[in-house]
């Protein structure tokens, strides 16, 4: 299996609703660190997984609209945990719908899997990993 990463970050602000959140239930900010990798069995024509520019430029537009936002005013996210977790759903649903639409370069529409990872801190991180619909 072959495999591309590419790093961004971004800063936010949020609050979680539960007991479970203790103090994390008030307003606070978090630095993540992303990572994206992209996964195939076999080499694009081109010798390549996707293009890393690409796809850079794909991760970039999908975190600047959360980029220095407070997300509990987002609409995109009302009544939701904006956990670590379920931003990395979000941003890999995101990478996906690039992924297929062709948008990190010729066969992006074939990558068998992505992993998206946000670190929290140097001791903190959390991932999703899945597959990638084929039509």
């Amino acid at each position: 299996m072959y495999a591309v990463e590419v790093r961004e970050h971004i800063m936010i602000a949020h609050s979680f609703k539960g007991e479970l959140f203790g103090p994390a239930q008030k307003l606070h900010g978090a630095t993540f660190v992303v990572d994206v990798a992209f996964f195939r069995e076999e080499l694009t024509v081109d010798s390549v997984v996707v293009d890393i520019g690409r796809a850079h430029d794909a991760l970039k537009a999908t975190l600047a609209p959360l980029n220095y936002q407070n997300l509990d005013a987002l609409p995109r996210f009302a009544g939701r945990n904006t956990t670590t977790e379920f931003l990395c759903r979000y941003i890999f649903d995101e990478m996906a719908q690039a992924a297929q639409k062709g948008a990190l370069g010729p066969g992006s529409d074939r990558l068998a899997k992505i992993r998206v990872v946000l670190h929290e801190s140097h001791v903190a991180k959390a991932w999703f990993e899945g597959p990638i619909a084929h039509d």
